[in-house]
């Protein structure tokens, strides 16, 4: 049929890990895909595929991916997907079906094209110029570009915006996406008890919506509420068993909150589901045998470790979780010398590793602590500080060791960190001087991502991006940079004397572009 339509450079899955991996080495205009994945998938469906391509960022917002079902279940599909494939196909069809809704999609993708081109580049203001000029020029398709508009404020934190668009919206289209967009614009207020109140709603009018099932669980943790968070996931993974993120968001919660069969049955689900996953994680192992060894359950976490050594590639993340699987294991049989090796060792791969958790090293970390392991436990948190992407501050590394009551490290640590953001700063001080201003705004980033609250790192970052943008020509998301930290600027010292000279100059600054007028 493909060919018939004069589309000739086709490709095939037989199952989802094959599309996987095509897609992680090259992209694609389209995807036609299969509702119904069959066996081979390990239970996922069309929809959940899509949601682990969306979510893994394998497919860029412009790809046309078109679903194809049978009448039967496309009412079901429609009210319980949140992200929404460019069309659905309702089986059987013809070449001429066929054609026609792939055309539709591609000369739809052509209007959307600005905006996800901005929105790929970091521009997501001019994104939402992009939405608004396209609503008045295609009112056909009006309202997708006010919900990507309203997205993409969400994005960019301006909650009240979002919010005025999504109940403008309610009045006129009161569709499920709609009631959840508001509802998160809500969460980020912070306006619990609304949240709670207009995610009722929508689960009672829409059962299978899982996103609003998702949100309401964050909802009740953010309230104190985790029993019923628990239990709202719980509910979710009912109607949908096959989602792993959520099932793995199940068993940390039960966990924490000392329900341990439920975070037994959360995890065992999570190890079986992922085994033929191109996204298994050897943390999921980790997170059953804590489980089942703070159940007591020694023989069933030993086959668990066993499982992990023999099915997953090696590696230093597999190393990690397996020497950090191993030590608990001896810690439940009383062999301190044991837990300590494993312990050493799992450090030692840690700091080789790349994308374990914070989670998973700050529990390392603090088990090396109570293990007598100072040095390894400084190492893997300094490494953590120092990663270009860790979301670890001075602050909250420091914390782990005050806890722990090891002040003696807590006060080393917390040296050693301003000693690197006070050589940075000199840095860029020095990069600033032979016209480097790029590397000065990059060096002063690193410095505050390691102390964000660092007010002479703000203002020198301020300062720099402000130089930079004056004399390397205007960058949007350098702009929402400075933006977001005149804005911590203003929280910690709304009076401080410099911040209105860097306000008026940042002003200037949008004039000299025509970006203010």
């Amino acid at each position: 049929m493909l060919n018939q339509a004069a589309i000739s450079k086709v490709e095939y899955a037989v199952n989802s890990g094959t599309a996987i991996r095509l897609l992680t080495n090259k992209s694609f205009d389209i995807i036609l895909c299969e509702y119904d994945l069959g066996s081979g998938s390990d239970g996922q469906d069309g929809q959940q595929l899509l949601e682990d391509l969306r979510h893994h960022q394998l497919v860029k917002p412009w790809t046309i991916f078109i679903m194809l079902t049978s009448e039967a279940v496309h009412s079901k599909v429609v009210s319980a997907a949140e992200l929404t494939p460019s069309d659905y196909i309702l089986k059987p069809f013809t070449v001429d079906v066929l054609s026609g809704r792939i055309a539709r999609a591609i000369e739809r993708r052509a209007l959307f094209l600005p905006a996800y081109q901005l929105m790929d580049k970091g521009d997501l203001h001019g994104a939402v110029k992009a939405c608004l000029a396209a609503e008045a020029k295609h009112p056909r398709l009006a309202a997708d570009f006010v919900r990507l508009r309203a997205e993409l404020q969400l994005s960019l934190g301006e909650w009240k915006e979002a919010e005025q668009i999504y109940a403008d919206m309610l009045a006129t289209r009161p569709m499920a996406w709609v009631h959840l967009g508001l509802a998160r614009t809500l969460f980020a207020q912070q306006r619990h008890e609304e949240v709670e109140a207009a995610l009722g709603v929508l689960v009672e009018q829409n059962p299978r919506f899982m996103a609003a099932y998702d949100l309401l669980a964050q909802n009740h943790e953010a309230m104190g509420q985790p029993l019923q968070a628990k239990k709202i996931l719980e509910d979710a993974v009912t109607i949908s068993p096959h989602v792993v993120r959520r099932l793995r968001r199940l068993g940390g919660m039960a966990f924490e909150s000392g329900d341990i069969g439920a975070a037994e049955r959360a995890y065992k689900q999570v190890v079986i589901k992922a085994k033929y996953s191109e996204f298994r994680d050897p943390e999921d192992h980790v997170n059953l045998v804590k489980t089942l060894v703070k159940k007591g359950d020694g023989p069933q976490a030993s086959g668990v470790l066993r499982d992990m050594e023999r099915s997953l590639r090696g590696g230093a993340n597999v190393e990690a979780c397996r020497a950090i699987s191993a030590a608990m294991l001896h810690e439940l049989a009383g062999n301190d010398l044991g837990a300590a090796s494993e312990l050493q060792q799992a450090a030692n791969a840690a700091n080789m590793a790349q994308g374990l958790s914070t989670q998973l090293k700050v529990g390392l970390v603090q088990s090396c602590l109570k293990n007598n392991l100072d040095d390894a436990a400084s190492e893997v948190m300094m490494k953590m500080v120092n990663e270009a992407d860790s979301d670890v501050s001075m602050e909250q590394a420091v914390d782990v060791f005050e806890k722990a009551g090891r002040h003696d490290l807590a006060k080393g640590l917390g040296q050693q960190i301003k000693n690197q953001v006070q050589e940075l700063l000199e840095d860029a001080a020095g990069k600033t001087e032979s016209g480097e201003f790029k590397g000065a705004v990059f060096m002063l980033r690193q410095a505050l991502r390691r102390t964000p609250g660092n007010m002479p790192v703000l203002f020198a970052s301020v300062e720099a991006i402000l130089r930079q943008l004056n004399m390397l020509g205007w960058e949007p998301v350098l702009a929402e940079q400075l933006q977001e930290q005149l804005q911590v600027i203003r929280k910690i010292d709304p009076k401080h004397p410099k911040l209105e000279s860097l306000r008026q100059q940042y002003v200037a600054t949008q004039h000299k572009y025509g970006i203010a007028t």
